[in-house]
């Protein structure tokens, strides 16, 4: 497999290890000043038998703010302005964490693992053996297993106020996956505006990876309406249609002359509900398109633009992975609980997940998502955030 060369460049601020890095974190969570925040750190800081889940404040110099719990690594909280300056938190989710633990397949803010997205009929091959998974999507197995990396307490590595570290080992075996894999991914909120994701990982036995972080983002505001007047714009030529499992066929095809084409900026809302195959089969857009790329993959290059033309906010997403995943809330429906007494109404939210393509074991076409003892999986991807007017 080619390895993803991580995101060169980046400052770390970081603290020792053990009892004096949570220490000094709870002394930065205690004197910073949340600006923003709306929730009650209480409600999520508990002590499971797996672990202490724990309540983060991360923000940068110029008021972007982000709160983020290790239970499941989930980011609880986004907070950007828009072009009068006003801040909104941009990210779906719940105000406490029994309604995470008890949600089910809800992936607001998660990271997800070990295998993100759709392998068919929940088994794949690895050197003639066969390997046989959940199926908790129709047939397939979606996002790992319901009870994946956005289900469990990850281990804090390091913490401050602008950067959080984290770390999971899924056992071998766990949901069906080979080899011990151990996780380490960095959350970081920088002074340039990004929202940085690295993932590093490694395993003691073949295995297949594809990790990627599943965040909800309404640039309106969580819960404030559908996403249909956001502009979106897309490096891609190429997108892999689905059959009707929303499983890759194993095509490559071009998105020239269809709604599937985001080269120039078009509102979401605007083609999502035409007579159009593909996007009646997802109930709209929930693709992976093919990046056009200029480097190996060893630096992040910008995959995604989302502008909403009214209120000015703006989302560019940059990424070392061949693919993104655009998925517009599509099975969303009003009933699920969340943060400020909202409802999430169908297509509340656009995510765009960077990732390798779906079902990738077990197309021979794609790009490899094996990796090998004594080799490092490496991913980066970015989320930055500014103002258009």
């Amino acid at each position: 497999m080619k390895n993803l060369a991580l995101l060169t460049g980046a400052t770390l601020l970081a603290f020792a290890c053990g009892t004096s890095t949570e220490n000094t974190n709870e002394q930065a969570n205690e004197t910073s000043i949340q600006m923003y925040s709306k929730l009650d750190p209480k409600k999520f800081e508990r002590t499971l038998p797996e672990g202490t889940v724990r309540f983060f404040v991360l923000k940068n110099n110029n008021g972007l703010e982000m709160t983020v719990t290790n239970y499941g690594g989930r980011i609880l909280e986004l907070f950007t302005p828009d072009k009068d300056g006003n801040f909104e938190d941009i990210n779906l989710g719940f105000d406490n964490l029994d309604d995470y633990m008890e949600a089910g397949g809800g992936y607001f803010g998660a990271p997800i693992g070990r295998y993100g997205n759709r392998i068919a009929n929940a088994q794949f091959t690895l050197d003639g053996k066969t390997y046989q998974l959940e199926a908790n999507n129709g047939p397939n197995n979606l996002h790992g297993w319901p009870g994946g990396y956005h289900a469990v307490v990850w281990e804090v590595l390091e913490a401050s106020d602008q950067l959080l570290q984290l770390k999971y080992v899924s056992a071998d075996g766990q949901a069906g996956f080979p080899g011990n894999l151990t996780v380490i991914m960095t959350y970081e909120l920088t002074d340039e505006n990004e929202f940085k994701i690295t993932y590093n990982a490694e395993t003691d036995q073949k295995t297949i990876v594809n990790l990627t972080h599943h965040g909800f983002y309404n640039l309106n505001g969580h819960g404030n309406g559908n996403v249909h007047n956001h502009l979106l714009t897309l490096n891609a030529d190429h997108f892999t249609p689905v059959n009707d499992v929303l499983i890759p066929t194993g095509e490559i095809a071009p998105v020239a002359e269809t709604p599937m084409d985001f080269r120039t900026p078009h509102l979401v809302g605007e083609r999502i509900d035409t007579d159009y195959p593909q996007l009646k089969i997802a109930g709209g857009y929930d693709h992976n398109w093919v990046l056009n790329k200029k480097d190996d993959g060893k630096k992040p290059e910008l995959a995604a633009t989302v502008v909403v033309p009214e209120n000015g906010r703006k989302m560019e997403v940059f990424t070392t992975q061949p693919g993104v995943q655009i998925y517009t809330g599509n099975f969303m429906n009003g009933q699920s609980k969340s943060k400020e007494g909202k409802t999430y109404e169908k297509r509340g939210a656009i995510c765009l997940e960077t990732q390798h393509f779906p079902d990738s074991p077990n197309q021979p076409n794609f790009p490899s998502v094996v990796l090998n003892p004594g080799e490092t999986y490496e991913h980066a991807c970015i989320y930055k955030f500014s103002v258009e007017r």
